[in-house]
């Protein structure tokens, strides 16, 4: 039988476009060392370490074997996971069942990203095949302008649906000091006059690059509830992927491979009605689109139901289902820690650690991550051990 685990210290770094004051490995250090001060750990305290990014896209590669002055991972058992966008959640599910599985008691997740030296957009545009793929896939903006193509052409969705989205995204990150775009709240009409990178989308409707990296520690019961005075224990998680081919992709019949992660994970928690039973959404939104068309993957709202959802605020602070209270994608996207990020703010809202973002009596979460050829991972957290 599974142990029971929970989160019990997250760190984060401060991101931004651009880090020129560190290099790879005291990027991760300054995530690894919050992580740990959070929890009042010492990396001797720490059994193992899973870490992970785009380096199979960057060809800077072995990130567990150069990065270890950065990680801790010396004389560690250290395991690199990489999976495109949804590193960040993969990394966070693998040390879950390394910890989980009773081989080790304690594991640190480790996801990280230095876009400021790397071209993972080109290398993105290039990963498909060129004969089967390429002509329906030629970069990740393409791809989702199609996908956001096909809802407004199915539901009528608008442009200034989308831009709802990500106005809210930037509004709440005006409350998160480490978010890479929390300088000044953004408007309908700035959304909607920015540069149009392929339409639907334009400047403003997508996430930014990021220089960053986060860290999380697990721990199994026993352990953690020593470490932490609420620990985010992991009730449920899932991987799904839905295509093998980028061509394959039905953009009308939403994303499936989120939906049967996220039905996964709410039969395991024992979730019926998410808008109901969750108290906050950490989601992977890379773009405004998504805000409507997965929240009704995920069972938020019904079919098409995704723009009314969102402009009668059930999404903001204060809504029936708070989204990204962090500012999520759109405001700081540091590729492979992007969807640990939305593992650790889940937990701080579990935790009570959210500060300015935090919601209030936060019971249950869930986190998603979103990449590669349509893939989603899902968790769900709660305050009670499973």
């Amino acid at each position: 039988m599974a142990r029971r685990v929970a989160i019990v210290g997250t760190g984060q770094t401060h991101h931004r476009s651009h880090r020129l004051d560190v290099n790879g490995r005291e990027l991760i250090h300054e995530a690894v060392e919050r992580a740990l001060n959070d929890c009042e750990l010492t990396i001797k305290d720490i059994d193992a370490i899973v870490i992970g990014n785009m380096d199979h896209f960057e060809s800077i590669n072995t990130v567990d074997a150069w990065s270890v002055e950065g990680s801790g991972g010396y004389m560690k058992p250290i395991m690199k996971v990489t999976t495109g966008g949804t590193t960040g959640t993969s990394v966070a599910i693998a040390a879950y069942y390394h910890v989980a599985s009773g081989l080790f008691d304690k594991v640190l997740a480790i996801g990280w990203e230095k876009n400021s030296e790397s071209d993972t957009t080109g290398a993105i545009i290039t990963c498909s095949d060129p004969v089967w793929d390429r002509f329906s896939y030629s970069g990740a903006i393409p791809s989702l302008a199609t996908e956001a193509s096909a809802y407004m052409e199915q539901y009528g969705a608008t442009q200034e649906d989308a831009a709802r989205v990500a106005v809210r995204e930037r509004t709440h990150a005006m409350n998160n000091p480490y978010a890479q775009l929390h300088g000044r709240p953004i408007t309908i009409k700035d959304v909607m006059e920015s540069a149009m990178l392929a339409y639907p989308i334009k400047l403003l409707d997508v996430c930014p690059r990021t220089d960053g990296a986060c860290a999380v520690v697990f721990a199994a019961e026993g352990t953690a509830e020593k470490m932490a005075p609420k620990p985010a224990w992991i009730k449920a998680c899932s991987v799904r992927h839905a295509t093998t081919w980028f061509g394959d992709v039905d953009y009308n019949t939403g994303l499936l491979s989120l939906q049967r992660a996220s039905r996964e994970v709410y039969e395991k928690a024992g979730i019926r009605h998410p808008v109901k039973e969750l108290d906050v959404a950490e989601l992977y939104l890379p773009y405004s689109y998504a805000g409507l068309k997965w929240i009704e993957v995920l069972g938020f709202c019904g079919p098409g139901e995704g723009p009314r959802f969102v402009w009668e605020g059930h999404s903001d602070m204060g809504g029936k289902l708070p989204i990204n209270p962090s500012g999520g994608v759109m405001s700081t996207n540091c590729i492979g820690a992007t969807a640990l990020l939305r593992t650790a703010e889940a937990a701080l809202q579990i935790m009570g650690k959210g500060d300015k973002r935090q919601v209030p009596e936060v019971k249950t979460a869930l986190a998603t991550g979103f990449g590669g050829c349509w893939w989603s991972d899902a968790i769900i957290m709660s305050s009670e051990k499973p």
